[in-house]
């Protein structure tokens, strides 16, 4: 019987996350204007995008989509999640994902979006699972490196790039990843030195 994670320790923290982006998606045009990542933006010293460039959308349909991926990872991981731990997994996911934008993807000059934070989420999750003795996490790992592979040499989607009006950023779900990865490993060699 599968039992959903409805504690309050389990679902608060997906939940912020998306009270924040909706509030965020209602203060269009202004939360873009001023949230998004922007490279040169950040190049003048406007470093909360690296935080807020996560968090504000394109549009409703983008919003939506980002939206049921947060709820999809709450389903497949929330039994990892605790308020203070899923924010902070889920901040750092969004910095590495931006830091990884603005060091290696110098092309990508504007960026907005939770895919990227929620890649690194659903990598971390997978490993969570993996360490709890779960055979699934294996498969999700695989899955997502497909998936990432499958980006990075063919590109997204054209669709999705028509319905979220913006080109799909896979290098962001790329460095998302990579967060996520290194991120668990930290949390686990801290661990194994207490």
């Amino acid at each position: 019987m599968i039992t959903l994670p409805l504690s309050a320790r389990h679902s608060v923290g997906p939940l912020l996350v998306a009270l924040f982006a909706i509030a965020l998606f209602i203060a269009e045009p202004f939360s873009g204007d001023w949230l998004a990542y922007h490279r040169f933006a950040v190049d003048g010293l406007e470093t909360w995008r690296l935080l807020t460039g996560n968090l504000v959308h394109t549009n409703g349909y983008h919003l939506l989509l980002n939206l049921a991926g947060l709820a999809l990872l709450w389903l497949l991981h929330g039994e990892h999640y605790r308020i203070g731990r899923f924010l902070k997994v889920f901040g750092w996911c969004c910095m590495g994902t931006s830091a990884g934008i603005y060091l290696c993807s110098s092309h990508l000059i504007w960026y907005a979006g939770l895919s990227g934070a929620l890649h690194g989420i659903f990598v971390w999750g997978a490993c969570m699972d993996i360490r709890a003795g779960m055979k699934s996490g294996y498969l999700l790992l695989a899955g997502v490196t497909v998936k990432l592979a499958y980006e990075q040499l063919l590109g997204s989607s054209d669709g999705v790039a028509s319905l979220i009006d913006a080109t799909v950023a896979v290098d962001a779900h790329l460095y998302g990843a990579l967060s996520g990865t290194v991120l668990f490993l930290t949390m686990w060699l801290l661990s194994r030195k207490k």
